[in-house]
Parts: C-alpha cells; sequence; structure tokens
C-alpha cells in the first residue's frame, strides 16, 4: 500500500514567507491601536504644526520648522521604535501572546525580526508625512540622504532594544507608565523641540549623551546645517544600539 498524498502538504511555511507574515500582521496590529496611533502620528504632527507656526520657542536664526523638523522625525522614531514597540510587546508578554508564538515553527529570532521590520514599515509612513507636513510649512532640508538615513537606522536599533529590554522585564503596567514617562520626558529634555543650549552646560553634556538627542542634533546637523555625517552622534546612537540590543537579547523574558 503507497503512501498517500495531501495537498497542500503538511508543515511549516518557508522562513521568509513566516516573517513577512507576521511582519503584516505586526504592522496592521499597531496601525489600528488608538493609542500608537496618538503616539506615531498625531502627537508628533501637532508638535510640528504647532511650534512652526507660533514663536513658543526660540529655535534660533532661521524658519522655525528647519530646526523642528529633523527633531520632530528624531521623535517619531522614538515613538514608534521605543515607546509604542515597548507597550505593546509588555502587554504581549503579559497576555502570553508571546509565549504561545514562541511555541510556533516561527523562531524567536524571527518573532523579533518582525516586529523590527514592523517598526521600519512604520517610521517610512511616519517620516513620509512629517517630511510633507514640514515641506508644505516650507522646510527647505539641506544634507547627504544616506547620512540621513544612516542615523535612523541606528536611531531604530538604539529605541527598539531599549524598548525591547523594558517590555521583556517589566511587569505590563510598569512598561506602560515607565515608556510613557520616559517619552515625556525625553521630548522636553532630548532637544526635540528645545534647543539643547538652553540648558546649563553641565546639563547639556548629559542630555547630549542620551539616544534621542543624538538623533535630533544628528539629523539637524545634517538637514539644516548640510554636515556630511556626525560621526559623534552616530557614534552616541551605535553604542546605545548595542547596549541596549545586547541586554534585551540576555535579559528579555518571554513570560
Amino acid at each position: 500500500m503507497s503512501a498517500g498524498t495531501y495537498t497542500p502538504r503538511p508543515g511549516a511555511a518557508p522562513l521568509p514567507r513566516m516573517i513577512a507574515a507576521q511582519t503584516a500582521l505586526e504592522t496592521r496590529m499597531l496601525l489600528r491601536n488608538g493609542e500608537q496611533l496618538l503616539l506615531t502620528v498625531i502627537i508628533p504632527t501637532l508638535l510640528l504644526v504647532l511650534f512652526s507656526a507660533v514663536d513658543i520657542v526660540d529655535t534660533g536664526s532661521g524658519a522655525s520648522v528647519d530646526f523642528l523638523a529633523p527633531g520632530i522625525l528624531a521623535l517619531a522614531v522614538m515613538s514608534t521604535a521605543f515607546t509604542g514597540q515597548a507597550i505593546a510587546t509588555g502587554f504581549e508578554r503579559r497576555y502570553g501572546v508571546l509565549k504561545r508564538l514562541a511555541a510556533s515553527p516561527l523562531p524567536r529570532w524571527a518573532l523579533m525580526t518582525a516586529k523590527t521590520l514592523s517598526v521600519l514599515v512604520t517610521e517610512v509612513l511616519q517620516i513620509v508625512l512629517l517630511t510633507a507636513i514640514a515641506l508644505a510649512l516650507g522646510w527647505s532640508p539641506e544634507g547627504n540622504p544616506l547620512s540621513v538615513l544612516l542615523l535612523l537606522v541606528l536611531g531604530t536599533a538604539a529605541f527598539s532594544g531599549l524598548g525591547l529590554l523594558m517590555a521583556g522585564t517589566l511587569k505590563a503596567e510598569a512598561t506602560l507608565a515607565a515608556a510613557n514617562l520616559v517619552f515625556l520626558l525625553l521630548l522636553v529634555g532630548g532637544g526635540v523641540v528645545v534647543p539643547l543650549d538652553k540648558f546649563p552646560d553641565a546639563v547639556r553634556s548629559v542630555l547630549e549623551l542620551l539616544p534621542v538627542s543624538a538623533l535630533s542634533e544628528g539629523l539637524r546637523d545634517v538637514l539644516q546645517h548640510g554636515a556630511s555625517m556626525p560621526w559623534a552622534q552616530a557614534g552616541v546612537l551605535a553604542v546605545w544600539a548595542v547596549l541596549g540590543l545586547g541586554a534585551a537579547a540576555r535579559l528579555f523574558r518571554w513570560e
């Protein structure tokens, strides 16, 4: 008696297809979440329009939007890669979603890859939207697009590592509170809408080491001042990326 032939053939799908499907699912879940949309789209857009239209903060010479746009792009990266990802992953861990996904044919590293790709897709949408709004407000960007891309990738890696570290080590409620608190503190003190030179020198030297400060100042050096590549800021982001991703890989708890 010969063995039967079954269609479709049972077994796991090819790994690239599983990663693509999980990425699409993660992206849809992220975009359907009202709180995530508030963090990733509405708040950055409102800040960009408000501070560009109303002279609230002294941003120095030149149009306000030229100073604000790079900082708002950095804020958008932080809101998605850090705040949004930390909160979503923390509650997935609490409700046992991660535990069940870890038991599926999708490897754990592939699940984290899908989450990272979902963050990148969302960031592309954010950057396109915010860039269009900034251009409509009179923004005149300069600099090398490849330098901007490298800074955004380094910033995404740094914030993703920190977000996954928080989600994988704290309780979901603690992650929710801590992620939102960090978002607010870095919005004020990260060089996003308030220039770092408004702070005392001792405070400024510490703030410059924060990832959002490095990203916003690096983007500003390129897009506003036409710098080729701000290596100091890129180095700060690289250190944060290595530390954050390394700690997340070692300390992340799936249950």
